[in-house]
């Protein structure tokens, strides 16, 4: 009975988020600038306005940058038509044309890859359509004007650490019964040997929000891990979803000079307060509507958009 009401309760909510958000689309369009920086999102139609709650929460405290979008196969030509007038004609593409190479095949490894070959000439952002942008991004301007790539944390206690201690900890916190691709892997990292490349690090962050900085390797780290990952772990199990998040953390963690965003100012929603001095919230699945919290942060930054 329990599970029951908490299902409807969360549907009930779900629904009032929904309404709440409708109200995006009397907001101001955004105006694109070729200026070096792009806010990348892979989406489909059921996250349509979450999403423009997202990019334009975001693009309200950057005041700069343009929208690219991968079309997760489900966009109508009516959502494209939203986008265009609320986005300043985003360039979309279909998640058909793109070519993973060696890596999996879904799980966001689309979106990764296509990033990785954005990145040669422009900064990069990869934003979720659950996520709001609250306040002043501070961080996130000073990344772009410095060149680093950053990512949010997985939680308040990650850190960027060299591959032997990333499995040590793993193996540490390791529990009975199925193990997690992001488990699997962090256990092994030790054994990795990628050639060319010696002290290689890691961080347990979140590909919900995170930023490559122009230039670096394009595709070419991503694929040796993936193909280390292969190996040790085999590609039934390289292949389930998490492995794109985990090879995100990796990438990032392999930058000069990366930065893990404050977990006090940059956080996941776990159902706990959130404090008005707090610029970003990731309002991920597990508590994405609970208490509302969800819809208070979208009815807030739509008020201030359309001012």
């Amino acid at each position: 009975m329990f599970m029951l009401h908490h299902k409807i309760e969360r549907k009930l909510r779900e629904a009032q988020f929904q309404r709440d958000a409708r109200a995006v689309l009397e907001t101001p369009a955004i105006r694109a600038a070729d200026d070096g920086l792009v806010l990348f999102s892979m989406i489909g139609t059921k996250v349509l306005l979450p999403y423009l709650v997202a990019v334009k929460s975001l693009h309200a405290q950057l005041q700069r940058g343009r929208v690219v979008i991968l079309d997760d196969g489900s966009l109508t030509g009516g959502d494209k038509a939203v986008l265009a007038r609320h986005l300043d004609n985003p360039r979309i593409i279909p998640i058909a044309s793109v070519d993973t190479g060696p890596c999996p095949v879904g799980g966001t490894w689309e979106r990764l890859l296509t990033i990785l070959d954005l990145r040669r000439d422009n900064y990069v952002i990869q934003l979720d359509s659950d996520t709001v942008t609250l306040g002043p991004v501070g961080e996130i301007a000073g990344a772009i004007a410095a060149g680093h790539s950053f990512t949010l944390r997985g939680g308040v206690d990650g850190e960027i650490l060299p591959l032997p201690e990333v499995s040590a900890r793993a193996r540490a916190s390791a529990g009975a019964g199925p193990v997690h691709v992001q488990s699997a892997i962090e256990q092994a990292m030790e054994q990795m040997a990628i050639p060319g490349r010696d002290a290689l690090h890691y961080a347990r962050g979140c590909s919900g929000f995170a930023g490559f900085a122009p230039g670096g390797e394009g595709r070419a780290l991503a694929e040796a891990f993936s193909a280390e990952a292969d190996r040790l772990l085999g590609r039934t199990k390289w292949s389930e979803w998490g492995s794109e998040q985990v090879t995100s953390n990796f990438v990032i963690a392999n930058e000069p000079d990366a930065l893990l965003l404050p977990y006090d100012r940059y956080l996941n929603y776990w159902d706990e307060p959130v404090a008005a001095s707090v610029p970003f919230v990731h309002f991920v699945g597990t508590h994405r509507f609970t208490r509302g919290a969800y819809a208070q942060a979208a009815r807030r930054v739509i008020a201030a958009l359309g001012r």
